[in-house]
């Protein structure tokens, strides 16, 4: 019987090999089916002293540095890493991010014609938007926890379509008081999709295209975004049932993203993982519970959690302060005809995604937290032409303010990513993302109180409110919070151990564990369960 009939060869022998490690090591490998990257944080004022130095000394890429990562400029080879199946379920992941914001921008752009309906006030409707933002962390935390136990796909299923039932029931409600009910249900809904949706597209991404995956996911946000702008000129401007109709078309398009989703497979590395947890099982070798490894990994992510939470509430007001009121901007205080306003958010949305993207990639090898910073200092810089130009002009202020405003976006999912624990990449992505919508939950609402308190006169006599300027003093502060957090913020190694795992699942023929480097592998006993013995 020959060598390879004795040993069973174990995907995790695979894993494991490309790196070196000690038997302790590979051990915490097998038990808990991924290592945590991270040490316990030790806070004394020594450790201060260094993290708040190194923060200024390791902001800008050395020449080494620079040097190693210059393959990185050329996005393609990475590209070309990434396999068909693969980019089906990156497409799958975008598209379904792009309906979530669909959805929820189907009421800013709608908030005249529906404060009209129920007879409210636009400030009224913008509760429709808190209510949506507060509750969406609850759909983090639901929807990441299936997402971590149960599968991405699974979770992805199970949440658009309770958004596409959802989106149905919004055309038939009769009154404000089953509109904010239906809203609150679609904040959970909608809180779900983040999570699941970076999961499925960065679990089985190479490393090098990491970057650019992430700016293009992030800009499914965008490009929401200008699907429900596109749409609202062609359905609710064109037909009677207005708004409702644009719900009903939204969740006939939302029922073909879940089945394209359904008939895609769950992630490699979600499933790799399962596969050791199950070898553990068979074997007898302790699996510790979901419960146990979570109470483990917040011992030592939580001051990283709290970090997370804080820097997405800067980014969640830079989002939405820039974009959920700026068609009212246009329409009352530079009196745009929907036609023009319609232009002008289209172009600041093909800024953004391709703001998104280029950044996003840049990312790779000038360093995530300098990418970041970099796009504050230009979003401040096109504050004024944003805000202030009254005239066609605006649209180029308007793109290029989205271009550094979603450029920064376009960093957050591969950031967030790196920075959550190994194993609850899902939940903790989804709940990070998702609390920081809640901070920034009253931003509209805050913006519409804050212009009440500069009353103006329009061309025509009427009075309106000058939001022009309560917009554009929000964002300059957003822009000068979200610097501060970034700078002062961690700044994940390029590649880490876990990517090497992560890089090593996807390829799609794994070698044998004898012609790995190494040239290690594990014999396996029904009774002892896997133990390494080296060649």
């Amino acid at each position: 019987m020959n060598q390879q009939d004795n040993w069973e060869t174990r995907s995790i022998a695979d894993s494991v090999q490309t790196f070196k490690s000690d038997e302790e090591d590979q051990n915490l490998m097998i038990n808990n089916g991924l290592e945590e990257m991270i040490d316990k944080p030790v806070i004394n004022w020594e450790n201060f002293k260094i993290y708040f130095i190194t923060r200024f000394t390791q902001l800008f890429p050395s020449k080494q540095s620079i040097a190693a990562k210059k393959h990185l400029l050329n996005p393609l080879p990475g590209l070309r890493m990434i396999g068909f199946k693969q980019w089906l379920m990156i497409l799958s992941a975008f598209l379904a991010w792009s309906w979530d914001a669909y959805d929820f921008f189907s009421v800013s752009l709608n908030a005249t014609q529906l404060a009209k309906d129920f007879d409210k006030t636009v400030k009224d409707i913008t509760w429709g938007i808190t209510v949506v933002l507060m509750l969406r962390s609850v759909g983090g935390i639901l929807f990441g926890f299936i997402g971590d136990k149960y599968g991405r796909k699974v979770s992805l299923v199970i949440n658009l379509f309770c958004v596409c039932i959802l989106e149905i029931g919004t055309g038939f409600v009769k009154n404000y008081q089953q509109f904010l009910g239906v809203r609150a249900l679609f904040g959970i809904m909608l809180g779900g999709i983040y999570g699941s949706a970076a999961a499925t597209a960065l679990d089985d991404c190479p490393a090098e295209a990491k970057g650019f995956i992430s700016g293009f996911l992030q800009q499914g946000y965008a490009f929401g975004y200008i699907l429900a702008v596109v749409f609202k000129r062609a359905i609710a401007d064109n037909v009677k049932q207005k708004w409702r109709a644009l719900f009903w078309f939204g969740a006939g398009v939302c029922f073909l993203i879940t089945c394209f989703r359904l008939s895609l497979p769950e992630t490699k590395l979600f499933m790799r993982t399962k596969e050791i947890e199950k070898y553990n099982r068979e074997h007898g070798i302790y699996q510790p519970s979901f419960k146990e490894k979570a109470k483990a990994s917040l011992k030592v992510y939580w001051l990283m959690l709290i970090y997370m939470i804080l820097f997405m509430s800067g980014f969640s007001f830079m989002s939405h302060g820039s974009q959920d009121l700026y068609p009212t901007l246009l329409t009352v205080r530079y009196e745009f005809s929907e036609n023009a306003s319609t232009v002008t958010n289209c172009v600041a949305n093909i800024g953004a995604f391709i703001g998104g993207i280029i950044v996003g990639h840049s990312s790779n090898f000038i360093g995530r937290r300098l990418a970041i910073i970099c796009c504050c200092i230009g979003g401040g810089a096109m504050i004024y032409p944003w805000a202030f130009v009254g005239n066609a002009n605006i649209n180029a202020g308007a793109f290029w303010l989205q271009f550094f405003v979603q450029g920064a976006m376009g960093v957050v999912p591969v950031y967030l990513s790196e920075m959550a624990p190994p194993n609850f990449k899902a939940i903790v992505v989804g709940i990070a993302y998702q609390l920081g919508n809640l901070a920034s939950s009253a931003s509209s609402t805050i913006e519409t109180t804050i212009g009440e308190s500069f009353p103006i006169t329009s061309p025509q006599g009427k009075p309106i409110y000058d939001y022009a300027k309560v917009m554009a003093i929000f964002i300059g502060c957003v822009f000068a919070f979200v610097l501060l957090v970034t700078l002062f913020g961690p700044e994940p190694k390029p590649k880490t151990k876990i990517e090497n795992i992560e890089q090593n699942i996807n390829d799609e023929d794994i070698e044998l564990t004898e012609k790995v480097q190494h040239q290690e592998f594990y014999e396996v006993d029904p009774n002892e369960g896997p133990s390494r013995i080296s060649k």
